[in-house]
């Protein structure tokens, strides 16, 4: 055999040449007035300006960083395509000409491709700016910590709105820093801040996720025709994802390897081989990347497989038998011997009835290439493993064994041993509760008794108490809820949050207070609505033995009324199953404990006001989201009482008639969380009468981190997929 290095150099060199000839040029390059400046140093004149308190120049600057590596990659983008023809000619005299001199026409290739990219970027990039970065910088720019500056500087600049976008798209990719999470807060307290700032400016990049989100959620309403429409647009925005992730691995400048003292022939044949196994490696990860939450440190496993899976499945339940056997086979692409896939696809064509196996229609195109491709990468991998002592780490769980070198086979069977392993265990074990409640404690209060316990509900720590008020108190707040509610704070404006079958209407105790301050409501109704909260807090700290003091995090006046004539053949939820400090994941049955989930909630409660509508019962479910454990029917004056944690998946029916109304309250054992808005009712029922509103512009500035403080709060849980909490107030 040759030499390996040769070997792989030129292996790597076909497979690009196969890769190419698909590509697809582009236009002559972009048109920049002026050439970008190297965005880290953009960052560190930024940085600098900070830390000397220039606040304008250093938002500035910051600012130019995050454009100019946003727009460096554009322009990238569109040299690759426009230099995929370059060197055609050259290219086809591969299959022509004879004799030991073949590869001087590769090379021909591969220079003029180079001379190509060199020349288009070079239009619109300095050559400074061409450079690699260092690996610090690539750092701070994945974990977002450009933004960690801008939250304080806009801050000093008095610029809130700017300050909230800049602090929240910090924390969605660093969801473990308590100073940006308390700073949130303060934010969403603050004069001027609407919840319009709260977004990720980050989330152009995340858009597979947003899709992989949404396709969840309509699974869980069992909407599957849309969830259908969003599995393909997942799929499709994957596949975009990680074709744009290799374009960044093919066009960035790579530093060479250093010299391993052979001679000068064989040294370029080295790092021939070096550099093509490192950037078959790139495009390897990008998997990893693509298939990566931010905030995670971890991918989820058979990212892309996993969709198909779900494709399939909702596409069968949509009646698209056709096309669910061309996901099933696409997805039988990756594991063409799995069982249960094998048994879909013989009910699929029983389902579809007569001979019409030969009729079907084959595996998308897209995911044969794929898969082709990667296979065809894989094997140079692991050859440089085997011969070159090169570092590689497959990224995929379907790669088939043959594709392993027999001398590195054991040691690849005994890793994939293990994570299938961790997989089967994340499975297999039961959520346990860790809240620190215990139920089973006394209910002193007068006229309240326990209805249901843990062993009637099927669970852990869950509680029915009726009794909780009178049918004079429920009238009172339905009369406060029907005259002040259609004026109050729902989701964001949002007149329906959860299924367009039902309005929404939402009330706080801060906003109940100021319209009984200007006469618009009785204020002895808005004050029982405040009582309330703390009846109800005495109550389950009490019954759930709380071993440390319980705070009122949020208490949320909600009525749900259906929408005359849009009810017929309704699948839908009110509210989809949820958990209220985690985000659950259904199919793994996990639940991650991380933002935008509200993780510093630990008990929750819903006090009913009325029983006169149909549907509208909140059920408990095992963490698979469809196996029911036990249902509540709503009356006046009935307490549901339970941990907020991973043990008490919940959802509620539709409300099919008629007009759904409770009060949602959620507890914190953690002072900080507690609900300021009912510090600032209380301010206005002051005996003076001009104590006034609380101001709320409290500081937000916390010092941005830095590298180093960044790193200590990386987030080191598994990552795999979950469901997104919807609005910025859940209720229950």
């Amino acid at each position: 055999m040759a030499h390996p290095a040769v070997y792989v150099a030129f292996q790597m060199l076909i497979l690009a040449l196969v890769g190419l000839s698909s590509a697809t040029p582009g236009g002559s390059g972009p048109n920049v007035v002026s050439l970008l400046q190297p965005y880290d140093f953009l960052y560190y004149s930024g940085v600098r300006a900070y830390f000397g308190g220039e606040w304008a120049k250093a938002a500035e600057l910051l600012e130019k960083s995050l454009l100019t590596k946003e727009t460096l990659s554009a322009v990238r983008r569109q040299c690759h395509g426009a230099c995929a023809a370059a060197g055609t000619e050259a290219l086809s005299k591969l299959d022509s000409e004879e004799g030991s001199l073949w590869d001087l026409f590769a090379l021909d290739w591969v220079q003029q491709k180079a001379e190509c990219l060199r020349f288009c970027v070079g239009r619109s990039v300095t050559p400074v700016g061409q450079l690699p970065v260092s690996t610090d910088i690539e750092y701070e720019f994945s974990t977002c910590n450009p933004y960690n500056f801008l939250q304080v500087t806009y801050y000093k600049l008095e610029k809130l709105q700017k300050a909230a976008s800049a602090a929240h798209t910090y924390f969605v990719a660093n969801p473990s820093h308590l100073e940006m999470r308390n700073n949130i807060e303060k934010y969403r307290r603050m004069k001027g801040v609407t919840d319009e700032a709260f977004q990720d400016r980050e989330i152009e990049n995340e858009k597979h996720w947003v899709l992989y989100d949404a396709a969840l959620h309509y699974e869980a309403s069992s909407d599957w025709v849309q969830a259908v429409e969003k599995w393909k647009a997942c799929v499709n925005e994957t596949l975009r994802q990680i074709e744009e992730c290799r374009v960044q691995c093919e066009v960035t400048s790579q530093p060479l390897p250093e010299d391993r003292g052979v001679d000068s022939v064989s040294g370029v044949f080295e790092k021939a081989a070096a550099l093509s196994l490192s950037l078959l490696s790139c495009w390897q990860s990008c998997v990893t990347q693509v298939a990566t939450r931010p905030g995670r440190i971890s991918a989820q496993e058979d990212y892309l497989p996993t969709q198909l899976e779900h494709l399939h499945i909702a596409q069968f339940k949509a009646g698209n038998i056709s096309e669910a056997v061309q996901t099933l086979h696409s997805y039988l692409v990756f594991y063409p011997s799995d069982k249960d896939s094998l048994d879909n696809l013989q009910l699929y064509y029983k389902t579809l009835g007569g001979d019409t196996e030969s009729q079907v229609p084959q595996p998308a195109q897209e995911i044969v290439r794929y898969v082709s491709r990667s296979l065809q990468e894989k094997k140079l991998l692991y050859f440089g493993m085997e011969k070159l002592d090169f570092s590689f780490t497959d990224p995929d769980l379907w790669t088939p064994e043959e594709v392993v070198p027999e001398s590195l086979r054991e040691m690849w069977r005994a890793e994939k041993e293990k994570i299938n392993e961790k997989i089967k265990e994340g499975e297999q074990v039961e959520e346990v509760d860790d809240s620190g409640f215990f139920a089973g404690g006394p209910v002193r209060q007068v006229g309240v008794t326990i209805t249901m316990d843990d062993e009637v509900l099927n669970g852990t720590n869950r509680v029915v108490l009726d009794g909780v008020m009178t049918e004079k108190e429920c009238d009172r707040i339905l009369d406060l809820a029907k005259a002040a509610a259609s004026s109050g704070d729902g989701y964001r404006g949002r007149r329906s949050p959860h299924t367009p079958h039902e309005t929404f209407e939402g009330l706080t105790v801060l906003r109940a207070a100021k319209l009984a301050q200007d006469g618009l409501v009785n204020q002895s109704d808005a004050r029982l609505l405040h009582e309330l909260g703390e009846r109800v807090r005495v109550l389950l700290h009490s019954y759930f033995r709380s071993p440390s003091g319980l705070f009122i995090s949020f208490t949320h006046l909600v009525c749900r009324s259906a929408v005359t004539g849009n009810q017929e053949g309704r699948l839908d939820l009110s509210h989809p199953v949820h958990v209220d400090n985690c985000l659950l994941e259904p199919e793994t049955k996990q639940c991650w404990k991380e933002p935008p989930a509200f993780i510093h909630r630990d008990l929750s409660a819903i006090l009913y006001l009325n029983d006169n509508f149909d549907g509208g019962e909140l059920f408990f479910t095992k963490t698979d989201a469809k196996t029911v454990t036990a249902r509540v029917k709503p009356s006046c004056g009935r307490l549901v009482g339970f941990s907020s944690g991973p043990v008490n998946p919940h959802g509620v029916n539709a409300v099919t008639s008629g007009r759904r109304c409770a009060l949602a309250l959620w507890f914190t054992k953690e002072k900080l969380y507690r609900d300021m808005e009912r510090e600032e009712a209380k301010a206005f029922w002051s005996a003076d009468g001009k104590s006034g509103v609380k101001k709320d512009e409290e500081e937000a500035e916390e010092d941005a981190t830095t590298t180093q403080k960044a790193r200590s709060h990386t987030q080191k849980e598994k990552s795999r997929g979950r469901g997104r909490v919807i609005g910025g107030k859940d209720e229950l």
